[in-house]
């Protein structure tokens, strides 16, 4: 989940000025003992808002601690995200209720489903989890539907909503119902991810994760959960390549995919045209190219046949969290199509304006000549059946 923060214009009301000079104050805290003093004032303003709804207001605070770089941004951020995604006991008996999710990394020449999960997949799915994911003690509540990145929760409020929700459920060790009707649309990409959702209900203080445990380890968990986790998943995922990613805390898990998604994509695409055109990575050539609006906002991957000029295909590699005209980003996408059999890459380091075809909506991809164009597949091709993909 990107958290860099755009310019606009909002009105510093008393709780936004709060906010801040707490969030400032942590930021110079000089200790552990400094630093709980400080969340715990923050936490109870941040409470309020969430359960009020004042989105506008959190926003005005991180967009200012932003825009003026003063410390305090990170730390304000992530006790936002905490306290949407999380719901800790306060007495002893209760439990503490932490929102998941479990990204899949999918491509398919068809569309990548999204929406309700059958019953026996979401029952399979849930007892791996609980086998190979979560600790002994703790109960799950697993939405019963498959998100795509456009049905997430749109603001840190819906998320705090989701946490109740799934919440609630997962004290009761039940699954939760979605209405297909109230999920967002879908749009179609070539490589897209998935998302399970769910809540974990521990006793207070308790282990979350198998990792946690005296026993447990990482690793072998996650293993685990991807193998036979993505057996339970095909059903519900026909004619696309998956790539679980490890199950994690709400937010988290969601910036995972979203880093793991751009080699993804690249590595999609280039499976994709060996499939429709029988063409492998060593025949295509590479094309890298930063696109501006403002500022830097993205990076373009052009890729056409060795001996043409033609873009047949193309990938956006936006930049996430921190990343700016320093990041070598260029360096980054050139690692994973060398690492794919890549053998032509060109960088093109002059600007690109971000722009996009006026008929279609789609982005325009940089050829070896440096001029933006549509990325198109030859004539004749794109149209057969599709091979196994699994």
């Amino acid at each position: 989940m990107k958290r860099s923060r755009f310019s606009r214009r909002s009105k510093h009301t008393p709780d936004v000025e709060t906010l801040c000079r707490l969030a400032q104050a942590l930021g110079l805290s000089s200790s552990r003992i400094e630093d709980a003093f400080w969340e715990a004032r923050l936490i109870v303003l941040i409470d309020k808002l969430l359960n009020a709804d004042d989105e506008a207001a959190l926003n005005a605070a991180l967009d200012h601690l932003y825009q003026t770089g003063e410390r305090g941004y990170d730390n304000l951020a992530d006790l936002i995200e905490s306290r949407g995604e999380s719901r800790p006991a306060e007495s002893d008996g209760e439990f503490d209720i932490l929102l998941i999710a479990a990204p899949v990394l999918s491509w398919s020449r068809y569309s990548i489903p999204s929406g309700p999960l059958p019953k026996e997949v979401l029952t399979d799915l849930k007892t791996h989890l609980q086998a190979h994911i979560l600790a002994d003690h703790a109960r799950l509540a697993l939405a019963d539907a498959l998100f795509s990145p456009d049905q997430l929760p749109q603001s840190y409020c819906d998320t705090l909503h989701l946490t109740q929700r799934l919440g609630r459920s997962a004290v009761q060790a039940r699954n939760e119902h979605f209405d297909p009707a109230d999920l967002a649309e879908t749009m179609n990409f070539l490589s897209d991810t998935r998302y399970l959702l769910g809540a974990v209900a521990v006793p207070k203080g308790g282990a979350v994760f198998r990792w946690q445990e005296a026993d447990g380890n990482r690793e072998g968990a996650i293993r685990h959960w991807q193998l036979q986790g993505g057996e339970a998943l095909k059903p519900a995922l026909p004619a696309c390549a998956i790539e679980l990613l490890a199950p994690s805390a709400y937010h988290a898990a969601c910036r995972d995919a979203d880093r793991q998604s751009r080699p993804h994509a690249l590595r999609a695409a280039l499976a994709f045209l060996h499939a429709t055109l029988n063409v492998t990575a060593d025949q295509l050539r590479a094309v890298i190219a930063p696109f501006h609006d403002q500022r830097l906002e993205e990076y373009r991957v052009g890729l056409t046949l060795a001996a043409s000029n033609q873009v047949i295909h193309g990938v956006v590699w936006p930049l996430l969290e921190a990343e700016d005209e320093a990041s070598d980003i260029p360096g980054q996408i050139e690692a994973v199509l060398k690492e794919a059999g890549v053998r032509q890459i060109m960088l093109l380091d002059h600007r690109f304006p971000l722009e996009y075809c006026d008929d279609c909506g789609a982005p325009l991809y940089p050829n070896p000549e440096g001029e933006p164009m549509h990325a198109e597949v030859p004539e004749g091709h794109g149209t057969e059946p599709p091979r196994h993909l699994h």
